[in-house]
């Protein structure tokens, strides 16, 4: 048996800046962990003070939400398709860009259009993230409505030919909760 190890190619200290900058955005925009780790080529050691030092505090423990179902339900079925049609947008335009920063900066813009609304996001930048994995999985797809023509996030069986958005079609006690305040209001 061959004792020498392959020399490691020396890190690049442009490379490692560009990774923390990566962790920082994606820390200020209140992603957890189990995200950094995923997109970056930082240790969990380094993560973690990262966070603590960015955050301030200890990052949030527990698994990371994982049923598609929460992106089929009314409104967070509305805030996934925004941020899915900028996400995809920004995929076909910027070539150049690697998918995580693309998904950073398409959640940057949805988070801006929805708050120059009025209205909170209710989509989590680690929501974003599982959703973009769940598209490129093939466990949820994007569907063009057939009244309106926008494209939603649907579940992977949906029949398109029948499909009707939520925006068109809202169910009977939309907007009339006690979390209506914050949400999408209609008239």
């Amino acid at each position: 048996m061959d004792s020498k190890k392959t020399p490691t190619p020396p890190k690049s200290v442009l490379d490692e800046s560009r990774q923390i900058d990566r962790a920082v955005s994606l820390i200020e925009m209140g992603a957890r962990l189990q995200v950094l780790e995923s997109e970056t080529d930082l240790s969990y050691e380094r993560l973690l003070r990262l966070y603590k030092e960015v955050a301030g505090r200890s990052p949030s423990k527990g698994q990371l939400p994982f049923s598609t179902d929460w992106f089929l339900t009314w409104q967070p079925n509305i805030h996934a398709s925004l941020f899915q049609n900028i996400h995809a947008y920004l995929s076909r335009s910027s070539a150049d860009l690697e998918n995580v920063d693309v998904m950073i900066k398409a959640y940057g813009l949805y988070t801006e259009q929805v708050q120059a609304n009025g209205v909170e996001p209710l989509l989590t930048i680690t929501r974003a993230w599982r959703l973009v994995r769940f598209i490129k999985n093939g466990m949820l797809k994007m569907v063009s409505c057939t009244r309106c023509g926008g494209h939603f996030v649907a579940d992977t069986y949906e029949n398109p030919r029948h499909f009707v958005c939520g925006l068109c079609e809202p169910p009977a006690r939309a907007g009339k909760g006690a979390g209506a305040a914050n949400g999408v209001h209609l008239q």
